[in-house]
């Protein structure tokens, strides 16, 4: 599926690939976003959805990078989880965003 950004988003910089069967240490939920969790895994402080996650294992490889996208930017979204879409940029650069910051291409 093909989006266009609406409103510019800033990532929080860039995280290493996290793996299945990772342990996941200090598993909060996330004030902000229903269904994502903080944690920490592999000693990096991050936000996973809960969905990823049984017990304290991470059950699939997950990169939390967050998306840098500017206004009018096309991205190809791979997957949606909750109110958060994966894709990448025309540049090949893959990372997650929030849906409210795109549109469909199709609703433009």
């Amino acid at each position: 599926m093909k989006v266009v950004v609406i409103d510019r988003h800033d990532g929080e910089g860039q995280f290493p690939t996290f793996y299945a069967g990772d342990t996941v240490h200090n598993l909060q939920p996330c004030e902000e976003s229903v269904h994502w969790m903080s944690c920490t895994i592999n000693g990096s402080d991050i936000y996973v959805p809960d969905i990823f996650v049984s017990n304290t294992t991470l059950m699939r490889e997950y990169n939390p990078t967050e998306l840098v996208a500017d206004k009018d930017e096309i991205l190809e979204i791979e997957e949606i989880v909750y109110e958060w879409l994966y894709g990448k940029n025309e540049k090949g650069i893959y990372g997650w965003i929030p849906a409210e910051k795109v549109i469909s291409i199709s609703m433009k």
